[in-house]
């Protein structure tokens, strides 16, 4: 019985040395490399001298040679690495961070335009798409350790001293000294969370881009991190929609834009960018708005009410891709009629163009609309986003009882008994 032999497969190099024949007879060496389904050329000027006349001429093709595979070598040894996770980053890692802070802000900020000119958007506001909170964390990078910081800097030490110094860090990115909503003058506990974690966004900007192995932000601990302070947030009762519905704005536009978001929830960008063309009906002859969210960049479709459409400006043969609200101001404008309109209904809570979205949950929440449902409508991808909005109207839910409690107080109970 004769033994089968066996069969020894080769192993497929990913780089092999080839040669290119040229017109004077020599011979040019590339490198064939093929790498994760792809092909590719590199050419190291290394040349053969043919015909070989001496033995000067065929010494030196020996040498070239020689050269050509040490660095085949060094090129298969380089694919390994990378391929298991082992690539080298001496070079990289001696890049100013800060520099690469910068970049990553840009970026995001051309993606941010690069988004809004897709719409047609009249205008854009650099401060969008989390620019400015980029702007701050380089203020605040500086502030901590300089701006001579390389990428082999960036340790967990590192990290874990920032989050640290956020913690006295002086308030104002942008406007000097101490704020209304910060008065003690320094970072207030959600704006520490939003900058650690836009640190933590930029180094896992840089592990995609194989500039560091892995995140230390992800290394803390709980008690190293920022903690995100319980949400108080402000909203308007159905009471006092109704106050501003009777009051006369300063600012029609804004009224309409504000009120329309009382009952859809839309954030202000989102109303701002909200075209005619966006209002749809369904199958069921129930009014949608089809949008895409600005800050989440989510296409969203929201059910709301014909009657919330009375909201909306007169069309007056607007075209279906033209703007709905057309001279809504900006947002810090649009803010400061809000306040006078506000104050002209007799409401003494500090509003802002969100609140109608705050108020727009409530009022679901109050009226017994289910939290899941709630979340869904907001657009939320995570439900314990919705939760902050219940745990908001709890203290009516007291209220509430205990005004059952008085008027079981004032019954005759002996008569009962």
């Amino acid at each position: 019985m004769t033994k089968k032999k066996r069969v020894i497969s080769k192993v497929k190099e990913p780089v092999r040395i080839r040669f290119k024949q040229l017109k004077n007879g020599n011979r040019s060496i590339y490198f064939d490399i093929y790498r994760d389904g792809q092909r590719c050329y590199e050419f190291p000027k290394l040349y053969l001298n043919y015909p070989e006349k001496t033995e000067a001429e065929k010494e030196l093709n020996r040498q070239t040679l020689v050269i050509a595979s040490n660095i085949k070598s060094q090129k298969i040894l380089e694919l390994a690495k990378s391929e298991n996770g082992l690539a080298s980053f001496g070079l990289k890692q001696k890049a100013n961070f800060i520099e690469y802070v910068k970049d990553v802000a840009e970026k995001k900020q051309k993606d941010y335009v690069k988004g809004q000119v897709n719409r047609n958007s009249p205008k854009t506001d650099p401060r969008r798409g989390g620019y400015h909170n980029y702007m701050g964390l380089i203020r605040h990078l500086t502030a901590y350790k300089g701006d001579k910081v390389n990428f082999k800097h960036i340790t967990k030490e590192y990290c874990a001293g920032f989050n640290e110094y956020l913690k006295t860090a002086a308030n104002g990115t942008y406007k000097e000294g101490i704020s209304e909503m910060n008065p003690s003058g320094f970072l207030s506990a959600s704006t520490q969370c939003g900058y650690s974690g836009t640190l933590s966004v930029v180094l896992n900007c840089a592990v995609r881009e194989g500039i560091i192995q892995s995140n230390p932000m992800k290394s803390l601990t709980r008690f190293e991190r920022p903690k995100q302070p319980d949400s108080s947030r402000e909203y308007l009762t159905e009471d006092e929609v109704a106050k501003l519905l009777e009051t006369p704005c300063i600012k029609p536009m804004v009224k309409s834009a504000f009120l329309f978001s009382c009952f859809s929830g839309l954030r202000f960008s989102d109303c701002k960018a909200l075209r005619w063309e966006d209002i749809i009906t369904d199958n069921e002859g129930k009014k949608v708005v089809r949008y895409m969210q600005m800050k989440t960049k989510k296409h969203e479709h929201l059910q709301i009410d014909e009657d919330v459409l009375q909201f909306l400006p007169d069309r007056k043969g607007a075209k279906d891709n033209e703007i709905i609200f057309k001279y809504l101001p900006g947002n810090g404008h649009a803010n400061e009629a809000l306040k006078i309109w506000v104050m002209a209904a007799g409401i003494s809570k500090r509003v802002t163009f969100h609140v109608s979205r705050h108020s727009y949950a409530t009022m679901l929440l109050s009226n017994g609309t289910s939290i899941e449902v709630v979340s869904k409508m907001l657009g939320h991808s995570e439900i314990k986003t919705t939760q902050i909005y219940a745990k908001i109207i709890e203290p009516k839910k007291r209220e509430a009882a205990n005004k059952l409690g008085n008027v079981l107080r004032g019954m005759n109970l002996k008569e009962v008994k």
